[in-house]
């Protein structure tokens, strides 16, 4: 076994102990579970055929959408726009969510890109420097409620052909449903924080001056416009195709077991193991919550908390149940403005916190991290389902 393998294991327990027994019995009866509606042969085609189908028909798609958006988003950051949004939203950082100007940078580098996008920012000293002690583990939250945010409202207002309608407002809704989220789940964070850090909470997080950028200046790449631009549209793309292929594993594994627990058997109502059929569990739930899911959320069919339930894991997943169900026509404006806000504040913080937490040096906030995190998310939707609503009054 190797060093990077060896990373990946960070305490040791007994070879036999309880959960070696009863971890098989608990995976038997997930498994039961459909293989008793369905039968064995048609659960096991099934999960392969919709595995088979969310590959080639949505992560396929959705790396298509990182390559060109990374792109974008590259060239953004080498001509200075990136650092031009840093500037203006400086002035809002300390008074809204109670963290350094310098935290705006995260807001746009992960927005532009991913969770852990914010990672690279906090190895650099200068960025370090501007925070307090109590400060610095809630960069966790901040930047996780605005992962893959231009991928997730570019992918929703891709479907307003498939919705027959522009879902131009309802995104714009969800990204300021998503904002309230943030500051809901960073404000939370730091009310543990200052009390975990104590006495040392006002403490400079890193004492150490300077850093690798002078002050005042931005790094480019070397050469002329032409070949700036060319290398920039080449290394964000390259960073697309990353973010696409690392989606695979949650759109494959989290999306086709939530979509198997939402749908039903085929039109014929029999089980073939065609793709995308299941034992529709979730909106049999949704249906006894509805008198709590319809005031907070709006959802027009009970189908529909299974996007916010797969943004847990994966935000790559959730938009990929979001254009089945648009395709099916269980969607209505509404779900999209929610689904933006829950989808980008969550983006699959469940896979995240943990390990950024970690390479932040923060392991005993984890739990903390994750608690705000939930809150801000059901408030995000919350949010985006009454502020679309009161625009539909007016």
């Amino acid at each position: 076994m190797d060093s990077k393998e060896n990373d990946n294991f960070t305490s040791y327990v007994k070879e036999l102990c309880p959960e070696t027994f009863i971890f098989p019995v608990i995976l038997f009866a997930f498994f039961l579970l459909f293989a008793s509606s369905m039968g064995l042969a048609n659960m096991i085609n099934t999960m392969m055929n919709t595995a088979y189908r969310l590959l080639i028909d949505t992560v396929l798609y959705i790396t298509a959408v990182c390559v060109i958006m990374g792109a974008v988003s590259s060239l953004l950051s080498e001509f200075g726009f990136v650092s031009l949004a840093n500037y203006l939203l400086q002035p809002l950082m300390k008074p809204v969510f109670g963290l350094p100007g310098a935290a705006a940078l995260g807001v746009v580098t992960t927005f532009l890109s991913d969770n852990p996008a914010i990672l690279a920012l906090t190895e650099d000293r200068r960025f370090r420097h501007c925070f307090r002690k109590y400060q610095f583990p809630a960069l966790t939250n901040l930047g996780t409620s605005f992962g893959m945010g231009l991928i997730v409202c570019t992918y929703m207002y891709s479907l307003s052909p498939v919705m027959k309608q522009s879902l131009g407002s309802a995104v714009m809704v969800g990204l300021l449903g998503a904002i309230v989220g943030s500051i809901v789940s960073t404000r939370i964070m730091l009310g543990f924080t200052r009390s975990y850090f104590k006495d040392e909470a006002d403490i400079l997080y890193d004492k150490e001056e300077g850093g690798s950028i002078p002050e005042g200046m931005r790094p480019i790449r070397s050469g002329g416009i032409g070949s700036r631009i060319i290398a920039a549209v080449l290394d964000g793309g390259k960073s697309g195709v990353k973010m696409g292929v690392s989606i695979v594993p949650g759109v494959l594994i989290i999306c086709t077991v939530v979509m198997m627990l939402i749908n039903g058997p085929s039109e014929s109502g029999l089980y073939t193991g065609a793709a995308y059929e299941g034992i529709r569990l979730l909106p049999k739930i949704a249906d006894h919550m509805d008198f709590i899911l319809k005031p907070l959320f709006g959802f027009s069919s009970p189908e529909a908390i299974g996007v916010p339930v797969t943004a847990l894991g994966a935000a790559g997943a959730a938009l990929s149940l979001t254009a089945s169900l648009a395709g099916k026509g269980m969607l209505e404006a509404g779900d999209i403005a929610v689904f933006t806000a829950m989808c980008m504040c969550w983006s699959g913080y469940l896979s995240t916190h943990a390990s950024m937490m970690d390479s932040l040096n923060c392991k005993p906030l984890i739990g903390k991290a994750i608690l705000s995190h939930t809150v801000g998310g059901v408030c995000a939707g919350v949010a985006a389902h009454w502020i679309f609503v009161l625009l539909q009054m007016i």
